[in-house]
């Protein structure tokens, strides 16, 4: 595969990208299914963003994952690890037969990213509200290197909640890190309710971040293109970091899942996978 090459047709990246998620969604939910354990709902909304983010615009090496010129990606809210894995694994930064060690023990692929075992991981995440603070750090060092590589971080609406996620949110501007940009899975739901009534008042969250001096672009989360545009967009922006509020729905291309608060932490049993990989590929063809 010719990244670049691909990357410079975007008609062509959209159409790739399309067939390249549900292949995605299918890696996650074998590997959740295999460890009996894990998070589906956060991983299948953010396989669209994660992926868009590695195809379109993250400059890395697969075969050296240590390139110091890497540019850095911060799963802040790590549940949704298996998303991460399943596109490193396409990359061939793991293994695929690896994927079915997940949450095992001695696996690399842990229940949350762990840097010091699986390349890939620039941090070790799943305390929520942790991450964006790692990533504003990676980029202050990147700019004293002279910019040599962009942060991009995820965030989730329900980790929006941690007081840790606004202090950083506070003083990112300040350093006027643009190279620095946050994904935020706005996915409407954390462990078993829906984030509008465990915490109504974080809505209006774009004004919220506008408030604190970034730049803000709102956008479906599942759509390939307004991702692949706020990209863009990120990287064109000067003077301030950017937020990237994408509109998604917690377990995305799985009907019984979706907004389905039963699956934030819970596995699907074989016969559940078996009907949602059916799903996702009936629909795919």
């Amino acid at each position: 595969m010719d990244i670049e090459k691909l990357r410079a047709d975007r008609p062509a990246l959209i159409a790739h990208l399309r067939r390249v998620t549900a292949e995605l969604r299918v890696d996650i939910l074998e590997m959740l299914c295999e460890s009996k354990s894990g998070h589906p709902g956060a991983s299948l909304s953010s396989i669209d963003l994660i992926a868009a983010l590695f195809y379109a615009k993250m400059r890395f090496r697969p075969e050296q994952p240590e390139w110091p010129d890497r540019d850095r990606f911060v799963l802040s809210k790590g549940h949704g690890v298996p998303a991460l894995y399943a596109v490193l694994a396409h990359f061939g930064v793991i293994g695929r037969e690896e994927l079915k060690t997940l949450r095992k023990h001695g696996s690399r692929l842990q229940g949350h990213p762990a840097n010091r075992l699986c390349p890939g991981m620039e941090a070790s995440t799943g305390s929520l509200g942790q991450g964006l603070s790692v990533a504003q750090g990676l980029a202050l060092a990147s700019r004293l290197d002279g910019d040599r590589f962009r942060v991009y971080c995820m965030i989730g609406d329900g980790e929006s909640q941690v007081g840790q996620i606004w202090e950083a949110a506070m003083s990112a501007p300040k350093f006027a890190l643009d190279h620095l940009c946050v994904l935020a899975d706005y996915n409407q739901g954390q462990n078993d309710k829906l984030v509008r009534e465990v915490m109504p008042t974080l809505e209006p969250a774009a004004d919220k971040w506008r408030a604190f001096n970034w730049h803000v672009v709102e956008i479906d989360g599942h759509d390939i293109a307004h991702i692949l545009g706020a990209l863009d967009e990120a990287e064109r922006t000067k003077g301030k970091p950017t937020l990237i509020l994408a509109r998604t729905i917690k377990g995305k291309g799985v009907s019984f899942m979706e907004l389905n608060m039963k699956y934030h932490g819970v596995a699907p049993s074989p016969e559940e996978t078996q009907r949602a990989i059916a799903e996702i590929r009936g629909r795919a063809s």
